[in-house]
């Protein structure tokens, strides 16, 4: 009896540890993408291929109700009983080691579900853009037409505007251009930063990007979103930065990520 018992309990977790937690991943990227919360983790490109894998995945789960329960294991057993079963008997220390790391997988694999179900979606945070700031530069969307000076600047996000404030080979050809930005205030060593995280898949990949503006370090906390309207300045240097006509404090936008 007691045998019993304990193989439908390591045939329940082996159930589990695939199809259980593969299923609740499945309903929570579902759930996220149809109340457009899903952008807080991907890039909007990438969420009808994840709603897609969901949708397959539930399936699977689905249909592997139709197979009794342990026959996920049942290969390994009931057959070649006339060989010698000495000749493969596994070394009870390899056993222990595997069943070791399977309970550890499991454990971190369940962990990660009762996040997804506990925690609410969330975005990264300013503390994380600020030490990822000045990893990379030049990095984002959009570089190679502002290297060739065909982009249309009115579609420019902080990250575009980034790329061209790092590489621009003649600053003034961007002097005086109009800007309107949406980003959080991050300090400066000489003032203020417009700050905004870029993402090209998901929020695994994302990178800061930074733009310097002329606004009073006081009067924003660090971490306030705020829309900024003014234009492009060229310094005597060749730097750029933002001069501000105009900046609103304002609360942080349902997708704050740019891509």
């Amino acid at each position: 009896m007691s045998e019993h018992v304990s193989s439908r309990a390591r045939a329940l977790g082996s159930r589990w540890l695939g199809i259980g937690l593969a299923a609740v991943i499945a309903v929570v990227t579902l759930g996220l993408g149809m109340t457009g919360r899903l952008t807080l983790y991907i890039s909007p490109e990438s969420v009808w291929f994840a709603c897609a894998a969901a949708v397959v995945t539930l399936a699977g789960a689905i249909w592997s109700f139709a197979l009794p329960l342990g026959s996920e294991t049942e290969h390994d057993h009931g057959h070649d009983h006339g060989h010698d079963h000495a000749q493969d008997a596994e070394p009870s220390t390899r056993r222990t080691l595997a069943t070791a790391g399977t309970v550890a997988g499991g454990v971190v694999a369940s962990g990660v579900v009762a996040a997804a179900l506990l925690l609410p979606p969330a975005s990264l945070s300013v503390e994380l853009a600020m030490s990822r700031a000045g990893e990379q530069t030049a990095l984002f969307a959009g570089a190679d037409d502002i290297t060739l000076g065909v982009a249309d600047t009115s579609t420019f996000g902080v990250g575009d505007w980034a790329s061209v404030f790092a590489t621009a080979t003649n600053p003034a050809a961007y002097d005086g251009k109009d800007v309107t930005l949406t980003g959080f205030v991050t300090p400066a060593d000489d003032g203020v930063n417009l700050t905004r995280l870029v993402i090209t898949h998901c929020v695994i990949d994302a990178q800061t990007a930074t733009l310097p503006v002329t606004i009073d370090a006081g009067e924003f906390g660090t971490g306030q979103w705020v829309q900024v309207t003014g234009t492009v300045k060229a310094d005597a240097d060749g730097s750029l930065h933002v001069v501000p006509d105009s900046v609103e404090a304002i609360d942080e936008p349902g997708d704050p990520y740019e891509y």
